[in-house]
């Protein structure tokens, strides 16, 4: 079949983009990613360029030079010397670094802001089409021996304190019958019972996904997650909301009049529903609450997480189960969110003692 040539528009070459085409690939790549992992792409790379300038006096340009992206690593990376622990940042930088709000704070990067950086760099000059200084043999094996050295040091990544049954109860028992209190009563059941939501997760519920089902329960439908970004139907997408979980919901949808759009709101002055809660509202909710409790510990969100799968784990529920709730793929990912208590090595250590023969 021979098909018309058409003059209506301009001829497109296949092996090259047209300008209009670029820029519509570029959109559905922000719109495919998610609004923490945009964020955090704008800061890293924000901070590459002030940091750039700082240090060379010209302005970023890609392909960057491997030397700069090693000089980079000595910059933000402590290691041992004579001396004791060094970084190669110089102070003035540091401290305009701060001054302007691209650093936290001065001194040396943890690690994995390091490998972040570089990861952000490595996908920027990756859409480019540029060369990658991030593949170069030097830069990676450099970058693997600053890890080697953090690990012989002791250093690993802090995780947060998990919030299992019995804080998660002292927090509750803070929410008390405010609008205030049933949304934070609701937001923190949903976020643990669920399966242990990611704060993302929690702040983009959106009431057209929960169904009511016969009873009073709930399920929510969590079409979209960070393992399924495609938006996949599978059956582990659908997460129970039961029990004093469904109660809460119940009575915050109520009091709160919602009947579309994101579940959980802000609560403004005089006692008004506001607009949608970002993920760091949902942070800053378990941190109050956390202090309201006088629960002492490095808590926040992703306590709720780890605090699911700790309790799970306590309670015997199987691995499978566990991570069809938590939306985990890996095992060694999921099994890294449990946190040893006091009773699980007090009985190891008994165990131990069995063997043994000994008593402890």
């Amino acid at each position: 079949m021979r098909l018309p040539v058409l003059r209506s528009h301009a001829t497109l070459q296949p092996q090259e983009l047209s300008q209009a085409a670029q820029d519509a690939v570029g959109q559905l790549l922000r719109e495919g990613e998610s609004q923490n992992t945009l964020a955090s792409y704008r800061s890293a790379l924000r901070y590459w360029a002030a940091w750039f300038v700082l240090r060379y006096g010209v302005a970023l340009a890609m392909p960057m030079p491997a030397a700069a992206v090693m000089q980079f690593v000595v910059d933000h990376a402590e290691r041992s010397t004579e001396h004791g622990l060094r970084h190669e940042l110089p102070k003035d930088i540091d401290q305009t670094l701060v001054a302007n709000g691209f650093k936290g704070k001065l001194g040396p990067l943890a690690l994995n802001t390091i490998v972040h950086r570089l990861a952000v760099l490595s996908k920027a000059h990756q859409m480019r089409e540029v060369k990658n200084p991030c593949d170069e043999p030097k830069v990676r094996e450099l970058l693997s021996k600053t890890r080697r050295a953090f690990a012989k040091r002791g250093e690993r990544p802090a995780k947060k304190d998990a919030l299992t049954s019995d804080p998660l109860q002292a927090l509750l028992a803070t929410c008390d019958e405010s609008l205030r209190g049933k949304r934070d009563r609701a937001l923190l059941l949903f976020a643990w019972s669920s399966g242990g939501r990611r704060r993302s997760e929690v702040a983009n519920a959106d009431i057209g996904m929960l169904s009511l089902l016969p009873g009073g329960d709930f399920v929510y439908n969590l079409a979209h997650s960070k393992t399924n970004q495609a938006g996949t139907d599978r059956p582990d997408n659908y997460k129970p909301v039961v029990g004093a979980a469904a109660q809460a919901m119940a009575q915050w949808l109520e009091a709160a009049s919602i009947r579309e759009g994101r579940i959980f709101r802000r609560i403004l002055r005089g006692g008004h529903v506001g607009s949608p809660l970002s993920a760091a509202a949902v942070r800053d909710i378990v941190i109050s609450r956390c202090k309201l409790a006088g629960v002492e510990g490095a808590f926040s969100a992703h306590s709720l997480r780890s605090g699911f799968v700790t309790e799970a784990d306590r309670q015997g529920l199987r691995l499978a189960d566990t991570m069809a709730l938590t939306g985990h793929t890996s095992i060694s990912t999921v099994m890294g969110y449990t946190r040893a208590s006091e009773s699980n090595r007090a009985a190891a250590l008994k165990a131990l003692s069995a063997l043994r023969g000994t008593s402890l």
